[in-house]
């Protein structure tokens, strides 16, 4: 007898569930049908998965079956999601996972856009950073991804945005006085205030804000944190020009050219994977704004 999806996703419930009753609750089917499957996997693989019969500690192949199980039954599941969502064409799902700067500078005007011409797609976005985008995107647990990187450092995509990197700052602070009186923009004066961290500030190739970044005390990821926090007067930050645009005047935006520091925002997808009709449609859109 081979092994079987079914045997491994039973095994997986059972183990992380510890006890077969709370696993037949889950799926559905009784103790004795579970006991049986898990002996049969058992006589498969000639050794036990478990140290006793309680099924809440698991022996070193368990371990490794576990794995396992949970990759295998994960993957199939992504691509039983994938094969529906291509199914239902016309009204499906599109899932962005982006960086937190392309919420508030890039997407709504896209989402708008989108939304008019297929008033019966659901969207679905959440904001996490460059590394995390990837990583889902390899996985396959999002559709179009969305990261930060520099111009000189390409991902296989497209670019959708490009813009610079400067200070925001409170306009009733040091950095603005420092500026009316003539001071030459640098990325120096970021020095000026307290600092609040986030992932650009890798993007820029200055010594003053490497220190700066390096013995910050408050980070945040979230563009709008990171405004909240400079409104509030906690400290000045780095942030793309265009998520200033439509900020309150008591915000300040300096650009200094000690180096001039650029994003770009690049839209990635799975180059294993076809995007579903809809998807496709949404990735064009972007690529035409």
């Amino acid at each position: 007898m081979a092994i079987k999806l079914e045997m491994l996703r039973v095994f997986r419930t059972v183990a992380e569930q510890g006890t077969l009753a709370g696993a037949a609750d889950i799926l559905g089917r009784t103790p004795s049908a579970l006991s049986m499957m898990l002996a049969q996997l058992e006589d498969e693989l000639g050794a036990p998965l478990f140290e006793a019969d309680r099924k809440n500690r698991l022996s070193p192949l368990g371990e490794l079956v576990l794995a396992e199980s949970t990759h295998a039954t994960d993957t199939f599941d992504r691509s039983c999601d994938a094969i529906r969502r291509y199914v239902s064409s016309t009204a499906g799902t599109v899932r962005i996972v982006t960086v937190p700067s392309a919420t508030v500078t890039l997407l709504p005007e896209r989402i708008a856009a989108f939304s008019r011409q297929h008033p019966d797609v659901r969207l679905e976005i959440s904001d996490v950073d460059s590394k995390s985008v990837r990583r889902r995107i390899r996985l396959e647990e999002a559709d179009i991804g969305i990261v930060t990187t520099t111009p000189d450092a390409p991902e296989e995509g497209a670019v959708v945005l490009q813009d610079d990197l400067g200070i925001v700052f409170r306009k009733d602070g040091e950095i603005s006085r420092m500026l009316d009186a003539g001071e030459v923009p640098s990325w120096s004066l970021a020095k000026l205030e307290p600092f609040i961290g986030n992932a650009l500030c890798a993007l820029v190739d200055n010594d003053d804000v490497k220190d700066i970044f390096a013995n910050c005390t408050l980070e945040a990821r979230n563009t709008t944190a990171l405004l909240s926090f400079v409104r509030e007067g906690l400290g000045a930050t780095i942030l793309p020009e265009g998520a200033v645009a439509h900020q309150p005047e008591e915000i300040g935006f300096v650009r200094p050219e000690n180096p001039v520091a650029q994003r770009q925002l690049w839209m990635i997808r799975n180059p294993e994977r076809r995007l579903s009709p809809v998807a496709e449609q949404f990735w064009k859109l972007m690529l035409e704004n």
